[in-house]
């Protein structure tokens, strides 16, 4: 099978780095509505996996997104995520600018079908400092990721919706010592960021999960 290539064209990713640039200029007055993104407000205050993991976050958000496949169709593409796996279908030309060596699969990889409690999904490549782990994982449900530095929770969630198709959730959770340099440093700078380049990543597994319905082992 002739597999389609799904990575943003080098205008998609120069609109991407303006908006970027725009989110953190607004974040002030936007982030109400960027920070939950694609979400109802039943899913933005529904209790999900991994929410008992950082109990009283500093930094939260919900964002969803709606895929026109089963959740069967789905799951691969989340189990397979991380620098040196799959990537994460994001703006790989940005993400390589700060030095993440991110190469977006285009395909489900059998290769990568397998995550256990404890394995490290990677950011950039080994040997480098930034990385989640898994914390917990539900097959064809939940993906928990955390960090540590500061306490961080990444979910990603997948609930069947009306027509066979799949409602993608994915929730952060962080939290962090609210000094002068902290606010300004996560949720005016960090944050804005991973709100691009997360709903980025959500608009990629959903074009990559409505256009290649095959299985790991096909």
């Amino acid at each position: 099978m002739r597999h389609r290539h799904f990575n943003p064209s080098i205008i998609e990713e120069f609109f991407g780095a303006l908006a970027i640039a725009g989110t953190m200029v607004t974040s002030p007055l936007s982030r109400t509505w960027y920070s939950s993104w694609g979400a109802t407000e039943q899913e933005e205050t529904m209790t999900l996996p991994g929410d008992d993991i950082v109990l009283e976050p500093e930094l939260t958000s919900t964002r969803a997104i709606t895929i026109q496949a089963p959740r069967s169709s789905v799951w691969p593409w989340l189990v397979q995520m991380g620098q040196g796996r799959g990537g994460l279908y994001s703006y790989e030309r940005l993400e390589n600018l700060v030095g993440c060596d991110m190469q977006n699969a285009d395909r489900i990889i059998p290769e990568y079908q397998q995550l256990e409690i404890g394995d490290k999904v990677r950011l950039v490549p080994e040997g480098k400092d930034l990385y989640f782990d898994v914390a917990h994982i539900e097959p064809g449900h939940a993906i928990i990721l955390s960090g540590d530095t500061p306490p961080t929770t990444w979910a990603f969630i997948l609930k069947s919706y009306e027509h066979d198709s799949t409602r993608l959730l994915v929730r952060w959770r962080q939290d962090y010592e609210p000094t002068f340099g902290n606010i300004v440093g996560w949720r005016y700078v960090t944050d804005p960021i991973t709100f691009i380049m997360e709903r980025k990543l959500l608009q990629g597994i959903k074009v990559r999960a409505e256009s290649v319905p095959e299985s790991p082992h096909s």
